[in-house]
């Protein structure tokens, strides 16, 4: 049995501004630039607010759609 697997091209995705950005360098920007207490009120999740740290946030972030949906948002408002 064959699996074939479709390769995209790397400029696959020309319309998305995120394309090539990983989560942890979007937290890593927003955290640099705003700083875990300010990224706590700008989007109120406890990874973020109660001992932050870029693990802890990744973690969450990957499970729950709607916050990793709040911090891109962020990110592309921040910096596009």
């Amino acid at each position: 049995m064959h699996i074939f697997v479709k390769k995209t091209p790397m400029n696959s995705q020309p319309n998305n501004p995120l394309h090539g950005l990983t989560l942890q360098m979007i937290v890593e920007r927003l955290q640099e630039h705003y700083g875990w207490e300010a990224l706590g009120h700008r989007i109120s999740i406890r990874c973020f607010q109660y001992d932050p740290s870029v693990k802890s946030s990744l973690a969450f972030l990957r499970k729950t759609p709607w916050a990793r949906k709040a911090v891109e948002d962020l990110y592309l408002q921040t910096f596009k």
